[in-house]
């Protein structure tokens, strides 16, 4: 079965927040090109309704931060659900969120033990060396497993159905 453009728009907006069950592919990415396209859209709109700002060259960006916002969990839902309809668990779509936020947590807790490091030490300026050296090879690290993350997402998203029913319930009909 296949879901054309606004079916899978409404679906989605319907199961607002719903987690389990099953969502085609056709369901999944014609709400994904959706959001796409009005995030583009409102973000044309916000140049042209708040300008941009001649020092940075940016834009205020209300009106497609609140629509993304908006979006965010219908479309985790979305995703959540063509996982369970490829046989994989919902839970893998936050793989690469939680590999961006141990990230964080890791760089933030290097630049802390560094600084403690440096207080403690006649020449500071020693370490700093080769704590480049560590904050370098952990973001190429990081972006590599993050580009293998995503990738792999794309994969498991774009896989075809399951064919009958799985331990997240009957396909789409």
């Amino acid at each position: 079965m296949k879901m054309g453009f606004i079916e899978a728009v409404k679906t989605c907006f319907s199961k607002y927040f719903q987690f389990s069950g099953r969502a085609i592919r056709s369901e999944y990415w014609w709400f994904f090109l959706f959001v796409v396209l009005v995030s583009a859209a409102l973000a044309v709109l916000d140049t042209i309704l708040f300008g941009t700002n001649p020092e940075t060259g940016q834009g205020s960006r209300v009106l497609s931060s609140v629509f993304q916002l908006a979006v965010l969990i219908p479309m985790l839902a979305a995703g959540w659900r063509r996982l369970h309809d490829t046989g994989r668990p919902g839970w893998y779509l936050l793989l690469p969120m939680a590999l961006s936020i141990t990230t964080l947590f890791v760089m933030l807790g290097g630049v802390a033990f560094f600084s403690v490091l440096e207080q403690g030490t006649e020449n500071p300026d020693a370490l700093r060396g080769p704590a480049a050296v560590l904050g370098v090879t952990g973001i190429v690290v990081v972006s590599i497993l993050q580009l293998v993350l995503s990738i792999l997402m794309i994969w498991w998203l774009t896989r075809p159905s399951e064919e009958g029913a799985n331990e997240y319930g009957e396909p789409v009909s």
